[in-house]
């Protein structure tokens, strides 16, 4: 099934307080999301709680990109 995407799916309200303009200076210390695949629940936490969040069989995606300066 081919589904084509309009432009306007991608349109949010982001308040300015929430877009990093600089990394955190402690790198743990920067945030982290965690998506619980069995509810849909998403959480929030710092990258220093990483290995409580962790257990057997789990999968760590790390997005090591630089961020463009763009928005859609």
């Amino acid at each position: 099934m081919d589904k084509t995407l309009d432009i306007a799916e991608f349109d949010y309200h982001l308040p300015d307080d929430l877009i990093a303009q600089e990394p955190e200076e402690k790198r743990d210390a920067a945030r982290l999301m965690c998506l619980d695949r069995s509810t849909g629940a998403c959480s929030h936490y710092r990258v220093s709680d990483v290995v409580d969040l962790l257990g057997s069989g789990d999968l760590l995606v790390v997005n090591d990109t630089r961020v463009v300066p763009a928005r859609l």
